[in-house]
């Protein structure tokens, strides 16, 4: 009797999980999690981590992580805002200026880009422009354009694996 009720539990857990799951990848479920395959986003974000993504969070603002399709392939992507609709936006030697005025950014070492020159670009009203926080090695906006703000998919602040808990604060 007693093997037949945890069997019965067991298989009930098991149900419940494969749902969870497949609600996630779907898009059924308020969060997703997704697997970042690039590290674009280093060290905020590594390749192979985990994170969960906030479908309709919101709004976005500048120096959030979100996710969004690429482009050509559809994939999702996990990139930083750093300009939004209006905004104009460049990298000047390695630091990044939005409407003229330098902006701080703790997770990106300036000097890693050195003498590395972007824009100014105008950022049309309603859309999003995205870059890596290792710049040098993501494919983001300076490639594929600013993004339409209807197109993020949603917020990341969750890491779940390897180290759970929520992305490290970029604050000045």
């Amino acid at each position: 009797m007693v093997r037949s009720t945890v069997q019965v539990w067991m298989s009930a857990l098991g149900v419940a999980l494969l749902l969870l799951v497949v609600g996630s990848v779907t898009g059924l479920l308020p969060g997703q999690v997704m697997r970042v395959d690039s590290g674009s986003m280093a060290p905020t974000v590594a390749a192979g981590d985990l994170l969960v993504v906030e479908r309709g969070s919101g709004p976005v603002g500048r120096r959030d992580v979100v996710a969004v399709p690429h482009p050509g392939t559809g994939a999702l992507l996990v990139k930083r805002v750093v300009a939004l609709g209006g905004e104009q936006v460049a990298l000047a030697d390695g630091m990044l200026v939005v409407d003229g005025e330098v902006v701080c950014e703790p997770a990106i070492d300036p000097s890693r880009l050195d003498g590395v020159w972007f824009g100014p670009v105008t950022v049309p009203a309603g859309e999003v422009f995205l870059m890596g926080d290792d710049r040098g090695s993501s494919i983001d906006s300076r490639v594929f354009g600013t993004v339409p703000a209807t197109e993020v998919v949603g917020l990341v602040r969750v890491r779940v694996w390897p180290a759970p808990g929520r992305l490290p604060a970029d604050d000045c």
